[in-house]
C-alpha cells in the first residue's frame, strides 16, 4: 500500500542525548530511508531479526520494505532513531504503530541495534508511539511476540503491557495496554534538545 503524504509531521523530531552523552535524532520515517531502513535490519543479528519478525529472514523483501517506510503519519506511523557519525547517518532504532480494521486497535513494534541496547531507546520510542497514538483516538495498543525474546517482555513489562499466552500460536505472547486520552496541553515530542535519564 503506498500513502500519499500530506504533511511531514516535522513536530515529532526530536534530539535528545542519552544516559552515556550520545546524541540521539528521533524522527518520523520517510520514503527515501529505504536503503537507512534495509541497512538497519541488515545489522541486526540473525537472533533479532527473527524477533522482530518471528521469521527469518537476512534481507526485507521488497513488499515490506515498501511498508516499513511508506506511511501516512496517522493509520501507520513509524519513528527512526538516527545518529551521525563520519559524515553519514545511521538508524540504530525503529518503533511503530499501524492500525488495523479497528481503528481503536494498534499494534505495535520496537527494534533496537543490539550495541544500542540497554541506554533506554526502546523505553523511549514506546513511550512516544503510545503518547501519540493516545492522542491520534487508540485506545488499545497491541503486539505479539515469542516467549524466549526477554528484551521484549522486560519492555513490555516496564511499560505496563498484561501478557498472555496466545490460544492460537504456541510459544507466541499477546501484549495489550489500554491507552488514555493525554491532556491537551500534553506534548509527546520535546521542542530541540532534550536528556533521557539513565
Amino acid at each position: 500500500m503506498i500513502y500519499e503524504i500530506y504533511r511531514y509531521p516535522v513536530e515529532m523530531i526530536d534530539v535528545v542525548r542519552l544516559a552515556g552523552g550520545e546524541r540521539v535524532v528521533i524522527r518520523p520515517v520517510l520514503p527515501q530511508d529505504e536503503e537507512l531502513t534495509a541497512a538497519f535490519f541488515r545489522g541486526l543479528s540473525a537472533l533479532a531479526r527473527h524477533n522482530r519478525f518471528m521469521a527469518g529472514m537476512h534481507q526485507l523483501p521488497p513488499e515490506l520494505m515498501r511498508r516499513l517506510v511508506q506511511v501516512d503519519y496517522a493509520s501507520h506511523l513509524a519513528l527512526v532513531a538516527e545518529v551521525f557519525a563520519d559524515g553519514r547517518e545511521s538508524v540504530v532504532a525503529e518503533a511503530r504503530y499501524a492500525r488495523g480494521a479497528i481503528p481503536m486497535v494498534a499494534e505495535f513494534a520496537v527494534s533496537v541495534a543490539e550495541p544500542w541496547q540497554g541506554k533506554r531507546l526502546a523505553t523511549l520510542l514506546l513511550g512516544k508511539l503510545a503518547c501519540r497514538a493516545a492522542a491520534d483516538g487508540v485506545r488499545h495498543m497491541v503486539g505479539q511476540t515469542l516467549a524466549s525474546n526477554a528484551p521484549m517482555l522486560a519492555l513490555a513489562r516496564k511499560a505496563g503491557f498484561t501478557i498472555v499466552p496466545s490460544t492460537e500460536v504456541r510459544g507466541v505472547l499477546l501484549l495489550e495496554r489500554q491507552l488514555q486520552s493525554p491532556a491537551p496541553d500534553s506534548n509527546c515530542f520535546g521542542a530541540g534538545m532534550s536528556a533521557l535519564a539513565a
